[in-house]
């Protein structure tokens, strides 16, 4: 038996579509405490050109326009997320991508994301600005700043316990005059300077070291996702698959 309706209009109740035996799901609730608006369809469900698929390929299929020839067949704004426990992203042009963050552009995919920010613009109206972090092959981290008629750059105390101090590099910027600055030595406190003639010292730097509070990072295996890492997961939180799965 079919209906046919020029409009249906469900106002403030539930949609469903399936077996009689078939109740709404609780994640749209029921009774008076279901979702208003919402819809439940057992599947499979096409939407768009009727003659796109010939056989039931997968619960929801999305053809191309049909009716008013949109450009795109899907577009979201908001979040989308791939349960990496429960499927894939597959595309026969493209390398399949198990449960990680992913966005599209023509027929290229960007498995890893950039790490970055973006936040309102400092000082242009109606403007945005985006950084992307600086990435290498350890856990770096960095001390800079100006020294002045000093000899030591005294390091910050944290550096202590965090800091592999076998590993620290210094780069020194002379301001004004060419000074022949040198690094003496240095310690877990402080990097000794030596200037030309014993002359004022007078300087950018930047102090570089490689954290010590963790296993050493392995930077190539064997796998074909992060979860292959045969090193301790427990100290890593990786962009695109521990967290921020979202489509752009």
């Amino acid at each position: 038996m079919s209906f046919v309706f020029d409009e249906v209009w469900v106002n403030n109740g539930q949609l469903v579509v399936g077996d009689n035996n078939i109740n709404p799901p609780d994640a749209l609730g029921k009774g008076a405490g279901r979702v208003r608006h919402s819809a439940y369809i057992e599947g499979p469900l096409q939407v768009g050109n009727a003659g796109d698929f010939s056989t039931a390929e997968g619960t929801v299929m999305i053809g191309a326009d049909g009716n008013a020839g949109a450009a795109e067949a899907l577009k979201v704004k908001g979040g989308v997320m791939v349960d990496p426990e429960r499927g894939d992203i597959h595309d026969s042009n493209l390398k399949n991508v198990t449960g990680q963050s992913c966005s599209f552009s023509g027929s290229t995919i960007n498995v890893q994301s950039w790490k970055g920010f973006d936040i309102k613009h400092p000082n242009k109206e109606g403007h945005r600005l985006r950084h992307i972090c600086l990435e290498g092959p350890e856990a770096g981290v960095y001390y800079r700043g100006r020294l002045k008629n000093e000899k030591m750059i005294r390091l910050p105390s944290y550096w202590k316990g965090l800091v592999n101090i076998d590993t620290i590099t210094v780069q020194l910027q002379p301001v004004g005059a060419h000074q022949n600055i040198i690094v003496k030595r240095w310690d877990d406190e402080f990097i000794y300077l030596q200037g030309q003639g014993g002359m004022p010292i007078n300087c950018f730097y930047h102090v570089f070291g490689e954290r010590i509070d963790g296993e050493k990072l392995i930077i190539e295996y064997e796998g074909d996702t992060p979860d292959k890492y045969p090193g301790d997961q427990s100290q890593y939180s990786i962009s695109g698959y521990h967290y921020d799965r979202r489509t752009l």
